[in-house]
């Protein structure tokens, strides 16, 4: 096909109508052409040729030009697009390394093989910027709900037309058994959209938590306003799911909204989720009044928060426990999710059981180390001591309000808890410094001796040891592996050491040994402080 005047305009033609088809610029197209006249012209002049092809945009006319650079001497490689200054003159006035001289060669003929090569490389260039117009078009479309037709099923995985482009709905993002046919109407919330060598691809979900608030924003009006916020979502996609709501207009009750006229605005999200129950929960502060809330329709007779391990307790009547944990676990498990905690359900009997456990602990304790009789060491345990050191150091009127002690009798008591933690000190401190412990650590100010054997059973002997911990192997903490969480036990942590406590101790021993200087640390809290400040004055502005 040689490139005559009586096909230039078809070219614009052919650009424009594709471009038309495809939905993209006519521009790209006209570059692909180009590419593919350049690749056919160097497979007639030779690849080692810089063959450049430019159209006209309003003619449609093809000028073919052979770019020559003008190189070094030593760097000359390609003698048919590179010359020497020398080989320049002949052809430019005055050549300077980097300048271009361009002549214009006769249009080539594309052969048969040509112009299928030529036609590969324009399908190539539209399929690459019909991907990009698609990623631009739904980049900006995650985390929305999106109407789409199915197209097919492949290995479970529904693949729906979305208008523009194709979005794949995996296997585990489908509710339940849900099964589809081609033509079939889907709404889906777009989870994530990814540029990826085969295009852009489109990821939906029907199992999202953020599909159900999505809905409910389009079912709720003052969901969509702003007046109700939506705090948290839990789901057991299919089977049943907690949202909490919270309203910021004291006239509007946040569950009556979402449930609607007789149940109609929560009806059309049960619909819309294959009738996945869903209980509406009103959002609150505090903790453990949101998880009461968040166990219904069960009844708590009482809520006990750990909030360094966030976890938390809840005892409910023996009637109301199968309830609370809901079939297969399921209530407590969308609650823990709800609320971000750990929930341990016990009744009141087994709380009973687990008081009544810890208080003969305590007067066995009482009565082993202080040589009581049981009935005083139960005196003492009543009236909320715990261990030996709220004995040896608490103020003298605490054990006298106990009745029986007298001023000689309290003072007999804080001598021989004294004398028995000191001796407790004595032995821990010989056990240390038998496992190799160096006077570095033991002078450690904030250590007792028993933290510091803990530490030397576990390999922590020198200060040097000591700096290099993280707060958390002291300290202990949780870790969320697959999500389920899971208990890091810490050193130090039979000692109640809090993570605040654990990392102040660990800068402090790094500023003696000269590892962090004090002033640096200073000045890089004042930055953290003046960053939160302007975060808190800039939210406060909006």
């Amino acid at each position: 096909m040689a490139i005559t005047s009586a096909n230039q305009l078809e070219l614009l033609q052919t650009a424009e109508a594709v471009a038309r088809e495809k939905m993209i610029d006519p521009g790209l197209v006209i570059e692909a052409m180009e590419e593919s006249l350049a690749r056919a012209a160097k497979s007639r002049y030779g690849a080692e040729m810089d063959i450049r092809v430019s159209i006209d945009r309003k003619t449609g006319r093809a000028t073919f030009t052979r770019v020559r650079t003008v190189v070094e001497d030593e760097e000359l490689e390609n003698y048919q697009s590179e010359f020497t200054v020398a080989q320049a003159k002949q052809y430019m006035a005055d050549p300077q390394i980097g300048d271009t001289f361009v002549e214009e060669v006769p249009p080539v003929e594309m052969g048969r093989i040509a112009a299928q090569s030529a036609k590969q490389v324009i399908l190539q260039k539209v399929r690459e910027a019909e991907r990009d117009r698609q990623y631009e078009e739904f980049k900006d479309r995650a985390g929305t709900i999106i109407n789409g037709l199915v197209k097919r099923e492949e290995y479970g995985n529904v693949i729906v037309d979305v208008g523009a482009g194709e979005g794949i709905l995996r296997r585990n993002e489908k509710i339940g058994r849900e099964s589809y046919r081609p033509n079939d109407r889907i709404r889906c919330y777009v989870k994530d959209v990814r540029r990826e060598p085969r295009g852009p691809q489109i990821f939906l979900s029907r199992t999202a938590p953020e599909f159900m608030a999505e809905l409910f924003k389009m079912e709720v009006p003052e969901i969509y306003d702003g007046i109700i916020e939506i705090k948290a979502v839990a789901r057991d996609p299919g089977s049943r799911a907690k949202i909490a709501v919270i309203s910021y207009d004291g006239s509007i009750d946040p569950v009556g909204a979402c449930v609607g006229m007789r149940g109609s605005r929560v009806q059309a999200v049960v619909n819309e989720l294959q009738g996945e129950k869903i209980d509406i929960i009103p959002w609150n502060e505090d903790q453990p009044t949101f998880l009461v809330n968040a166990l219904q329709p069960a009844e708590v007779s009482k809520v006990v928060l750990d909030e360094e391990a966030e976890r938390i307790e809840v005892v409910v009547p023996e009637e109301q426990l199968s309830l609370a944990i809901g079939r297969r676990g399921q209530n407590v498990r969308l609650a823990s999710q709800l609320t971000g905690l750990d929930i341990d359900i016990m009744t009141e009997e087994e709380e009973s059981a687990r008081r009544q456990a810890e208080f003969e602990q305590r007067t066995k304790l009482f009565m082993d180390t202080l040589d009581l009789d049981e009935f005083f060491a139960q005196l003492l345990v009543s009236e909320g001591f715990t261990n030996l050191e709220e004995v040896a150091y608490v103020e003298l009127d605490e054990l006298l309000v106990i009745d029986g002690v007298d001023e000689d009798t309290a003072a007999e008591l804080q001598a021989r808890a004294a004398e028995y933690l000191d001796a407790q000190n004595k032995a821990a401190l010989e056990n240390a410094r038998a496992l190799g412990v160096e006077d570095s650590l033991v002078e450690f100010e904030g250590l007792t001796p028993q933290m510091i054997e803990a530490l030397a059973k576990d390999g922590v002997k020198t200060l040097e040891d000591f700096a290099t911990c993280a707060d958390w192997e002291l300290a202990g903490g949780w870790t969320t592996v697959d999500g389920e969480r899971t208990k890091d036990d810490g050193i130090l942590e039979p000692f109640e050491v809090s993570l605040e406590e654990a990392q102040n101790m660990v800068m402090t021993a790094r500023i003696q040994l000269g590892w962090v200087d004090p002033a640096e640390l200073e000045s890089d809290e004042e930055e953290v402080s003046d960053e939160s400040e302007v975060e808190v004055t800039t939210e406060a502005g909006a």
